[in-house]
């Protein structure tokens, strides 16, 4: 919905009004429609707004209480707002405007931070009481809505992206931690980022500052123990229908038009099936197509919209146009790009951005119920070991996938085969490509998986479930935000529901994994109200043809020569390899190296685009 960001003073220096503005202004790209701040001595406050719930002035912030005691900025949506206005005017409260930032404020106004358990939304706000002098932030269950904050020269700056702090004066510095933790797992997890001083409030959770710097963290929300005290699902199926309907309708609530980011697989297509059969008209979708046979799944996607009687909208991105959204996705996610798929959506948010404000998405799915092929690795872990020694399985290793199995079979126990298992290189790859032996240290990473142990014992397949729920989902949902919100779209997930979540934990893991592809309660639901092509579609996801691009298009055969010389070989984990080495092999046709180049290129056009920017 917005941008939001802040500074907060322990001294009794005033907030620069400037530095507030440019920080503000930093994210004008997540909202383009209106802009506002409030400063008053050491509480500075902005917001960029895009409007899509009440349009009109009344939604602008930031966002004062009737008698001025608060004052708030909001990012997000509150999609059950409307059911909180009898229990307001039933306290003699007044409504002046229809939009959900008011509800919010108010049920602060009521009930301090107990209301969050009630709402049904995505959002990070933040609420400066003046009486008090107490700043609070808070963010929703799964941290669909990013917020930053750093502590800094006497002072807390925070803001929907990290480019804001780095705007205010925060310095850009790599964590060695953060950057191990990069190239052994793909992402920083936790509350750490790849940045020194830089934090993410985490999901779940809202903190408390006083004026002294006085700070109190606390967990709203945890999924552990929602999993534990759910009622018992007596027909999960028809649960699962209901719940994952009324997730959709509840996401549809907008005053703007909402269109679907629909690859054609099982998991968006469901989305679009449930709107159909809830009678939403008038719907666009938006696809990304490839050239590639084994990468594309837009004609799935083209079929059913126009058996929908909806809008079908797609797009390709080639070599100029593929280039120029990799440089621009790295510049709005902040951190060098590890999906490798950032360029893609931002291609197809493009594409959406002049019909409509709002896509809905099917992120979370494979997370929640399976849907991941290398969770079938882990259903028997002591298998593992005999691949592990299988010497003809060196035959096998010719295939990506294959090569892959081949490597992990190596870690040595279960509980790195649960961490490591939404890595692309393991323990083993880092020592020999990279010399590091010692893994990266991450506290946040050792306590879900002790939860997840708690939770499901002698079961890693669930564990890892719940492992990915807390960790690499989060990336999942901190790409779709910056890849939307960089082309002023927002982007909304049905199936991260808070009670789909918690439920589906609770259930057995036949209503998951049962047949090849996972999934199993969701392809029960949607198998007749969906084609059985798409029911039954091999898994693509929006996967990209990288070694086609690196070696075959001309913008990236260019860029392949620079990486050669790429001051990021004088860091310490990447001063030992042979830049010039590892590209002629690549050339030479030697594609196994592609797990290991991808994040080291990717942190290439990070530092080359935006390291220079901001340091």
């Amino acid at each position: 919905m917005c941008g939001i960001n802040g500074i907060l003073t322990f001294t009794s220096e005033n907030v620069d009004e400037n530095q507030l503005l440019k920080m503000r202004d930093s994210l004008e790209h997540r909202g383009p429609d209106d802009a506002g701040h409030y400063v008053n001595g050491s509480i500075g406050l902005g917001h960029r707004r895009l409007s899509i719930i009440d349009t009109s002035a009344g939604g602008h912030q930031p966002f004062h209480s009737e008698n001025k005691r608060y004052v708030m900025v909001f990012n997000g949506e509150i999609y059950n707002y409307k059911s909180f206005y009898g229990e307001l005017k039933s306290k003699g409260l007044h409504l002046r405007t229809g939009s959900d930032t008011e509800v919010l404020l108010l049920l602060f106004e009521l009930y301090g931070m107990t209301f969050l358990h009630r709402l049904q939304g995505m959002f990070a706000f933040a609420i400066y009481d003046t009486l008090d002098k107490k700043l609070y932030l808070a963010r929703d269950r799964m941290g669909v809505k990013p917020l930053y904050y750093a502590f800094y020269k006497n002072a807390v700056y925070f803001a929907s992206e990290q480019k804001a702090l780095f705007t205010a004066g925060v310095p850009l510095e790599l964590s060695e931690n953060g950057l191990d933790e990069y190239f052994f797992n793909r992402f920083v997890a936790g509350e750490n980022t790849l940045y020194n001083r830089v934090k993410k409030l985490m999901p779940g959770h809202f903190m408390v500052l006083e004026n002294d710097g006085y700070t109190t963290y606390h967990q709203w929300w945890s999924l552990q123990s929602e999993i534990l005290h759910f009622p018992t699902i007596k027909d999960p199926k028809k649960w699962f229908e209901e719940t994952f309907f009324e997730s959709v309708k509840l996401r549809m609530v907008s005053d703007v038009p909402v269109g679907v980011l629909l690859s054609g697989g099982l998991d968006s297509c469901s989305i679009l099936s449930s709107l159909y059969h809830q009678n939403f008209k008038d719907i666009n979708t938006f696809n990304i197509g490839f050239s590639e046979d084994e990468h594309n799944e837009s004609f799935l996607a083209k079929k059913i919209t126009e058996e929908y009687d909806y809008t079908f909208n797609s797009t390709q991105l080639n070599n100029e146009s593929l280039f120029q959204n990799l440089v621009e996705s790295t510049y709005f996610q902040d951190e060098p790009l590890m999906h490798l798929n950032e360029p893609h959506l931002l291609a197809v948010s493009k594409l959406a951005k002049p019909k409509v404000k709002v896509l809905l998405s099917g992120e979370g799915a494979d997370e929640l119920m399976g849907g991941y092929v290398r969770y079938k690795a882990l259903k028997s872990p002591s298998l593992l070991k005999v691949v592990s020694g299988l010497r003809l399985m060196h035959r096998f290793t010719k295939t990506p996938r294959y090569d892959k199995l081949m490597r992990y079979s190596k870690i040595d126990n279960v509980d790195d085969l649960v961490i490591f298992n939404g890595s692309n290189v393991f323990p083993d790859d880092i020592k020999s490509f990279y010399g590091r032996a010692d893994k990266p240290f991450n506290i946040y990473r050792n306590k879900v998986l002790k939860e997840a142990k708690e939770l499901y014992p002698n079961n890693p397949q669930r564990q890892s479930l719940y492992f990915d729920q807390h960790t690499y989902m989060c990336s999942l949902l901190d790409r779709n935000d910056r890849c939307t919100m960089g082309t002023s779209i927002e982007c909304r997930e049905p199936f991260l529901d808070y009670r789909l979540i918690a439920g589906l934990g609770t259930l057995d893991d036949q209503w998951l994994f049962s047949g090849k592809k996972g999934k199993f309660i969701l392809k029960e639901t949607m198998k007749t109200m969906l084609p059985e092509e798409i029911v039954q579609f091999r898994k693509i996801g929006l996967s990209a043809p990288w070694y086609t691009y690196l070696l075959e298009y001309p913008s990236f055969k260019e860029e392949l020569d620079d990486f050669t010389r790429s001051p990021i070989f004088d860091m310490p984990f990447l001063e030992n390899l042979d830049a010039k080495k590892i590209v002629q092999e690549l050339r030479q046709g030697n594609y196994k190296l592609m797990p290991y180049v991808m994040p080291i290129f990717m942190l290439h056009i990070w530092h080359k685009n935006y390291f220079k920017k901001f340091a």
